[in-house]
């Protein structure tokens, strides 16, 4: 997810950020992107620059500030689209570098992470699909592009705007009162620009319903679509990284987010957390482990009370149990949890190797899928178009047993099997999400009502059925 947020805007910028102060950057050589990471590079202690190709044909240049070296300026080239200029926080070049660089999430981020790639505008990416390496595109409902020329066409004063100067420049911590008079002095200096982008090609900012302030939730509606506490949220203070990023948020008011935003927040949030408690069960002493645990325990512990308490021969000789009474059972649990938890915990992940065994687990499961594939291409049929037949029985119990003790891999190994069954059969993500529901249905422990609530937390987003949505 987009988390920089720049602290102003170049005067030669294209695409201007709502609410940042424009700073003068003429000496900038925009045209010369070699010449911008010199500007920084190896030119004394604390500087630094940087310039690369980006897949769209165009390219990205940074460098720190000689003048203010707590800034650096963030320069975004695209062949179609034009230029973005910024001003950043020095420290947060490496990051806004990756993001441009690698075309993460587009090039123009507004309002806590939407994002625009020049053709339309997207959500904040906030939930993986394995199945194919990114994450999942959530394009806005009703958006509205807003431009400059929108913002200029009823209001904007030039004479009561102003351009700072990056030397004495310390940041803003509010957004700037009246920006569009400073809009409207930046549309000036760029007409006398050659080649300057038309004002109406110079996105500015996103209106749709979804992110008008009374439609925005706060802590609670966060909490309430993720189905938990306001308690069990990651606190701002520590955790924040681990929130999703505002679309509104000052000192008074707090942080608020769109529903649409907190919704996919709750789904990557499920998809974390919702196995290890979909999947758990309370023990004798109180505490919350996973089912499989609880349940070798319980076996183990009967086990251990039968030997503990049954009467014992000697030759012809009958001896007394080991131990009666409560102590029994209290040495028949304590015995027991020792041995379950050995079988999951502890070194080389306790006496059962459980990162070999889910291993030999998705290469079973793949092996099932390539025999399909097989058969399926031996009979002339297109390979996306094939009904996969079911796992084999024994492959649907070792992958129920394991996931009941390592719950929190569930969505590692549906996420690795889609992959790879993509990557090397050439099988649609969904074709392994239907069979995974079917044969977990079919053969499984699991009641269904508990495989249709993992499997909508774990599958990758491409593996669920739209159906079932």
């Amino acid at each position: 997810m987009y988390r920089l947020r720049p602290v102003a805007n170049g005067t030669r910028t294209d695409y201007p950020v709502p609410g940042l102060p424009f700073i003068n950057d003429e000496r900038l050589p925009l045209s010369n992107p070699d010449a911008i990471e010199r500007t920084g590079r190896n030119q004394g202690k604390g500087l630094w620059g940087r310039t690369d190709p980006t897949a769209a044909g165009g390219w990205v240049a940074f460098t720190t500030e000689p003048k203010n070296p707590a800034y650096a300026w963030a320069v975004h080239h695209h062949p179609d689209y034009g230029r973005t200029v910024l001003l950043i926080r020095d420290g947060d070049q490496g990051d806004l570098h990756h993001y441009w660089k690698y075309d993460h999430d587009g090039f123009l981020h507004r309002s806590g992470g939407y994002w625009w790639n020049g053709k339309r505008w997207y959500r904040p990416s906030q939930v993986w699909d394995s199945a194919f390496e990114h994450y999942d595109l959530r394009p806005v409902d009703e958006p509205t592009t807003v431009t400059a020329a929108d913002l200029l066409s009823s209001s904007g004063k030039p004479e009561n705007g102003r351009v700072e100067k990056i030397a004495s420049f310390t940041g803003a911590g509010n957004p700037l009162p009246g920006w569009e008079d400073h809009l409207a002095l930046w549309a000036q200096l760029r007409a006398s620009q050659p080649g300057a982008r038309p004002l109406e090609d110079c996105v500015v900012d996103l209106r749709t319903p979804e992110l008008e302030r009374a439609k925005l939730i706060g802590r609670t509606g966060l909490a309430e679509a993720a189905g938990i506490s306001v308690e069990d949220l990651p606190d701002p203070r520590y955790g924040r990284g681990d929130l999703p990023v505002p679309q509104h948020e000052n000192a008074e008011d707090g942080m608020w987010w769109s529903v649409p935003v907190a919704q996919d927040w709750a789904e990557h949030y499920r998809r974390k957390n919702g196995p290890e408690a979909l999947l758990s069960a309370s023990t004798v002493y109180g505490s919350t482990q996973p089912v499989g645990l609880v349940a070798d325990h319980d076996r183990l512990r009967r086990m251990f009370h039968d030997d503990l308490t049954s009467r014992r021969q000697k030759g012809k000789k009958p001896l007394r149990p080991y131990m009666e009474g409560e102590s029994a059972q209290e040495a028949a649990d304590a015995l027991a949890w020792g041995a379950a938890a050995s079988f999951m915990y502890g070194h080389d992940q306790g006496f059962v190797p459980h990162g070999i065994l889910r291993d030999v687990l998705v290469a079973a499961i793949l092996r099932s899928l390539m025999e399909d594939v097989e058969d399926g291409v031996g009979y002339g049929k297109k390979v996306e178009d094939l009904f996969l037949g079911d796992l084999p029985l024994s492959t649907v119990k070792l992958l129920s047993w394991y996931i009941q003790r390592q719950p929190g891999s569930t969505a590692g190994i549906f996420g690795e099997v889609c992959l790879s069954a993509r990557t090397r059969l050439g099988l649609r993500p969904l074709q392994v999400g239907r069979l995974l529901r079917r044969s977990l249905r079919f053969d499984s422990s699991l009641d269904v009502e508990m495989i249709d609530a993992l499997l909508a937390m774990t599958l990758p987003p491409s593996a669920k059925d739209p159906n079932r949505q």
